[in-house]
């Protein structure tokens, strides 16, 4: 007799990876076999996305060149440059970003190749405009101009510089990059699997990325950071510990808390806490509501923050919109994302699970007319 099914495919090898691998007892993340604890804060967002789409921490040399391949990479092509204004009209920002990298597709060069070298190429480009489609994205629908680019900021300081309209100070712009870098790949979660469920069909690259970034939009994936200031925005500042405790009561669930592989805390929190305090030097109140919150919460639940829990007030504090929370996930997202594309490529194999069927057997055929 068949094993049963595991619910929620729990638990079941999916594919082989050398990407990243989690420790869930210990609470462990590693990209390439570099722990999450040595590259946050150290490692700049580029050189981890070298790292994953290219396999090692690059030179000085090498990080140049990914440098220059970036900026070359981040220009909009005709296409979805034409468009950006009528879809941040009519699309909510998800929805928008899942339109705009489909159209960024069709502006690609290597639009039409699945080989090594296009992959590269593309996984480059994405990387480089996904932070620009975010900003352009929210400059349309207010009606404003994306401030240029400025040559000497990193990915995170640029998107800083264009979403907020302020040159960041360079402390932001490190608080950003490591944020950046510890979202940038999770092993197989939702999103990243369905990428490479795509990619498994010998689909295109942006096909692959456009099922991660709808996937990405569903609020217990990657929208549990924006519903986290949410609740934190609907709560009274001296009240916290009592609502949270008649919202478990009642069973609703807290957003931000529990995984469903860490055991312990998210090594990824720990970062985000750290600097969720450094920002908030000049206004505490989230920080300390989301303190309170999540004392609240393990002594109720035994339930730790995740990696979605403190991002919302380093991103508030940041001065990201909250809306915009889920799309800078993608940005980071982007680097593993494209990563995993291009391994599936590499050592491809359909991904063709098989099901249980628990509908009815033998049915009889039946004229219309006589059906009841």
């Amino acid at each position: 007799m068949a094993d049963k099914p595991t619910k929620g495919l729990a638990d079941v090898v999916a594919a082989s990876t050398a990407l990243s691998d989690i420790d869930g007892k210990a609470g462990r993340l590693f990209y390439r076999g570099y722990d999450i604890h040595d590259l946050a804060g150290r490692a700049t967002f580029e050189e981890t996305a070298h790292l994953l789409q290219r396999g090692k921490l690059p030179t000085r040399q090498e990080l140049a060149d990914y440098g220059a391949e970036l900026v070359r990479g981040r220009e909009l092509g005709a296409l979805v440059s034409a468009n950006i204004a009528e879809i941040a009209e009519k699309q909510k920002p998800m929805e928008a970003l899942r339109s705009l990298v489909s159209l960024a597709g069709a502006d690609d060069p290597d639009k039409d190749s699945i080989a090594p070298e296009a992959n590269l190429g593309k996984a480059a480009r994405l990387t480089a405009q996904q932070p620009l489609l975010v900003a352009r994205y929210h400059a349309a629908r207010k009606g404003i101009d994306v401030p240029e680019p400025d040559a000497s900021l990193s990915i995170a300081g640029n998107f800083l510089l264009q979403v907020t309209g302020n040159t960041p100070s360079p402390r932001a712009v490190e608080i950003f990059d490591t944020c950046l870098v510890l979202h940038a790949d999770h092993t197989m979660n939702a999103s990243t699997f369905a990428a490479r469920v795509c990619a498994a069909t010998l689909s295109d690259m942006h096909s692959a990325i456009v099922a991660a970034i709808g996937t990405l939009k569903g609020p217990l994936h990657g929208g549990a950071n924006e519903q986290v200031m949410k609740t934190l925005e609907s709560l009274s500042p001296t009240g916290v510990a009592e609502a949270v405790r008649e919202k478990l009561a009642a069973g609703e669930k807290i957003m931000g808390f529990g995984h469903r592989v860490y055991k312990t805390e998210d090594p990824r929190a720990t970062h985000l806490r750290r600097l969720s305090e450094e920002l908030s030097a000049d206004d505490p109140t989230y920080f300390r509501m989301s303190k309170e919150m999540e004392e609240v919460v393990f002594e109720t639940k035994g339930l730790y923050p995740n990696v979605d829990f403190y991002a919302a007030t380093v991103y508030h504090y940041l001065g990201i919109p909250t809306d915009l929370f889920t799309p800078v996930f993608s940005i980071s997202r982007m680097s593993g994302w494209t990563a995993h594309v291009i391994e599936q490529h590499a050592d491809n194999r359909l991904i063709r699970p098989d099901s249980e069927y628990i509908g009815e057997r033998d049915q009889k055929w039946k004229p219309i007319d006589e059906r009841q």
